[in-house]
């Protein structure tokens, strides 16, 4: 079972300046580091270096997506303002979402590094890829960059492969803490993508992800949104995978299933207030990869996406790259015995009641 693995040392480069965590500093907020920092990302490379796991993963050379390549998802004024903004010395794309010089060059091989991973498992180089990129990209819209995303790497990879590669349907999967708000509003009107996100409810954007966006005229119904209350540990995501997300791929059969991976649902990440644990990860990532193997012939292509525990986040990559891979390290998760035992980590019933609330919507999709 090959992996694909893409990384690039220039994607922690993207500088996201001296923000205190997700707030410009000033008189009443003193400096500090921004909540979308290198050192998450640098310490699940590290990990999976010092781990060993590096050994048994494919590498994948990322590349710069083309013009071309982002302006099939973003309008050319949007392009214009992320190059001109990075060459004059960088500035808040939208809303918390600063950038520096060089960040447009880096935002293109972050898109490019994506679309690099769907290749090489859509052509059989790879049976799966994780492609950990920066910066992140599953909040851009198609004229906006928010949420510390500034191009939206998934939308792009998968329309690229859909132009190119002539791929049909597929089914992203975003188990990001956040609502994907950018790869929904991507295939908002298209049936060909079936677009899922398990999210903590009207955590960011506020008031987005909601059941009732569903999808509109052709891709009425493949827009399903799972929002879940805060406080859901592993009882609840496994339970919205198994009653959710599993039976609509079952329902769906897509051609590959593309996830949006952050690791801000951890139990200890600074921006969530969700517990799941590293296991919990491995865990869903088995679940896809069951469905996977059932549906497509075991695509499964997974680009990094949010998780701000410079502690946590790298130990629940691992555990993600383990499964996929089908290698254990035997590298123990610190936190594991910790969050096992707090309270409510298994399913309770109000979480059980927003999980059957969005399985109602399953009859939908076709």
């Amino acid at each position: 079972m090959a992996t694909g693995f893409v990384f690039h040392e220039l994607y922690l480069w993207h500088d996201t300046q001296n923000w205190a965590l997700i707030f410009p500093p000033g008189l009443t907020i003193q400096p500090g580091e921004h909540a979308e920092n290198p050192e998450t990302k640098r310490r699940l490379k590290n990990l999976i270096e010092v781990s060993g796991l590096i050994d048994h993963l494919t590498p994948i050379r990322p590349r710069p997506a083309t013009e071309t390549e982002i302006l099939r998802f973003h309008t050319a004024t949007h392009l214009e303002k992320i190059r001109s903004m990075s060459a004059s010395g960088g500035g808040d794309a939208s809303e918390l979402t600063p950038f520096g010089t060089g960040s447009y060059e880096i935002a293109l091989l972050a898109a490019g590094g994506t679309i690099e991973a769907m290749d090489a498992v859509l052509a059989g180089r790879v049976h799966n890829a994780y492609a950990l990129v920066r910066p992140p990209g599953h909040h851009a819209t198609q004229d906006v960059g928010m949420g510390f995303c500034l191009f939206g790497n998934v939308a792009i990879a998968i329309m690229h492969a859909r132009s190119q590669r002539g791929l049909g349907r597929v089914a992203t999967v975003d188990w990001d803490v956040h609502h994907g708000n950018g790869t929904q509003a991507a295939f908002y009107d298209t049936p060909e993508v079936l677009t899922i996100s398990l999210h903590q409810d009207s955590l960011f954007p506020v008031g987005s992800g909601r059941l009732a966006e569903r999808g509109a005229g052709r891709g009425e119904g493949y827009n399903l949104n799972i929002p879940l209350p805060p406080g859901c540990g592993d009882g609840a995501y496994l339970e919205a995978m198994r009653r959710v997300v599993i039976p609509a791929l079952d329902r769906y059969r897509p051609e590959v299933i593309v996830v949006p991976s952050g690791f801000d649902a951890s139990g200890v990440d600074p921006l969530g207030r969700m517990m799941v644990s590293a296991e919990g990860y491995r865990q869903m990532t088995r679940l896809l990869m069951e469905a996977a193997d059932r549906l497509c012939g075991g695509r499964l292509m997974m680009s990094h996406e949010g998780g701000y525990s410079a502690m946590y986040a790298p130990y629940c990559g691992l555990a993600v790259l383990e499964e996929m891979s089908g290698h254990r390290t035997g590298v123990e998760d610190p936190w594991g015995p910790h969050i096992a035992h707090w309270g409510q980590q298994d399913l309770q019933p109000h979480q059980s009641a927003a999980i059957d609330a969005a399985a109602a919507l399953l009859e939908a999709i076709r």
